[in-house]
């Protein structure tokens, strides 16, 4: 779905990593994901948004992943890759209190014309040693209706909402 993408890439997804997470004793790098998003950008010229969760157990070295993608689009001309983090607000303080809560929970990639939708976190972990499953939605024309242009929606409204945070991305 990535390498086919012609005009956008809009992932939502709670953890991304392209790396192992739970592999005690053995964090492996894997690019594949990461390396093909760069790959749509740089050489496609293909907008690339990736909006992943922040919640309490996000661990704090997603935010560096993020950085290095969204790092690419600031000075190389006509490449948008984009990096954001949802983050769901406490709106009342008994609210912090319900253990596994407050996150947006959502693994899904859209493009101009497919919608894919997975039960995985994307860390190699998910993609190699586990059962997920996903299902590829691709519209036979270009809508505005249909799954992918209302999955485009979706992303958009969260995308532009005021719980989605640029990454504080550290220097040097």
């Amino acid at each position: 779905t990535i390498d086919e993408a012609q005009e956008f890439i809009y992932i939502a997804v709670m953890d991304y990593f392209p790396r192992s997470l739970y592999r005690y004793g053995n964090n492996t790098f894997w690019p594949e994901i990461d390396n093909a998003l760069r790959r749509a950008a740089l050489d496609r010229r293909v907008h690339v948004r990736l909006l992943a969760s922040r919640w309490n157990h996000t661990r704090a070295d997603m935010a560096g992943f993020l950085c290095s993608l969204s790092a690419l689009g600031l000075n190389i001309p006509n490449v948008q890759l984009e990096t954001r983090l949802f983050v769901v607000p406490v709106t009342d303080p008994s609210q912090a209190d319900i253990p596994f809560s407050r996150v947006n929970h959502n693994k899904y990639m859209v493009t101009e014309r497919t919608a894919y939708v997975g039960t995985s976190n994307w860390s190699e972990d998910y993609f190699t040693a586990t059962t997920g499953v996903g299902l590829s939605l691709t519209a036979v024309e270009e809508t505005s209706a249909g799954i992918p242009a209302q999955l485009r929606d979706i992303f958009l409204r969260d995308w532009t909402s005021p719980y989605a945070e640029i990454p504080v991305c550290k220097q040097g």
